[in-house]
């Protein structure tokens, strides 16, 4: 994904030098024609990714804020800002991701902020913000069920983007609001939400931790006080805050 429409003081040799300290990249970018992960497991991500459901987002969010939970080397911060975004803020828990997405919104000329911060404090930003962009998080985290709570208490306003990886069954089935206790077979059906615990580790990444099926990921949303609006990538959703949680 090319994203260096801005002019920079940087030459081209300084821009390869600064990839090279700064990997490895998670996020492949175009820097002056220089890939940051270009021998990318998935490939030129996560703009593949984005290229399938950039459309469900509006072209021109003049005014808008947006908060980049786990922004990593900022791609979504700087396509949020590439679309008019008044102030975009990247937080992420890794250091090192956020000086590789200083670098590239340097490279950019794009005034984007970001800020080293976990997902669990996010009431210390004591700000809401128009846009929340969740993505690839919620699987990393030991408690994903309380990081939806606290974003929905403290910082979505309107709308929140969230992607998380999926495995299990992609159907989701309605069912009863409740049922009797010894009513067991629901839980073996391939559409009731359900949530898998990797102890150790999976792909080689010991950080994930909680990997729910559409189902699951569809109700934790709406259980966190999420109304889903749009499903325009098989994992990513358009949700709209509500006031009602639970």
């Amino acid at each position: 994904m090319k994203i260096s429409t801005a002019p920079t003081r940087m030459t081209r040799e300084e821009i390869k030098s600064n990839i090279d300290r700064l990997g490895p990249w998670f996020q492949n970018m175009e820097l002056l024609g220089l890939q940051t992960a270009p021998d990318h497991f998935l490939g030129d991500y996560p703009a593949i990714k984005w290229s399938r459901f950039q459309h469900a987002i509006p072209a021109d969010l003049t005014g808008k804020s947006v908060l980049d939970i786990g922004c990593n080397a900022g791609f979504y911060s700087v396509e949020m800002k590439r679309r008019g975004a008044s102030r975009v803020l990247g937080i992420d828990f890794d250091p090192g991701y956020l000086t590789q997405a200083r670098f590239v919104a340097e490279v950019n000329a794009l005034d984007i902020e970001f800020r080293q911060l976990s997902v669990y404090d996010l009431e210390s930003l004591h700000e809401k913000f128009d846009i929340v962009l969740f993505m690839g998080v919620l699987y990393h985290l030991r408690h994903p069920l309380l990081a939806l709570d606290l974003i929905h208490e403290h910082v979505a306003l309107d709308t929140m983007i969230f992607q998380s990886m999926q495995r299990g069954s992609v159907e989701a089935e309605d069912f009863a609001p409740d049922y009797d206790f010894w009513e067991t077979e629901i839980f073996d059906k391939p559409g009731y939400p359900k949530m898998y615990f990797v102890e150790k580790s999976y792909s080689q990444d010991p950080t994930n931790w909680w990997i729910p099926n559409r189902a699951c990921a569809e109700a934790m949303l709406r259980s966190a006080g999420f109304e889903i609006t749009a499903r325009p990538e098989d994992e990513v959703y358009i949700c709209k805050w509500r006031p009602d949680h639970g």
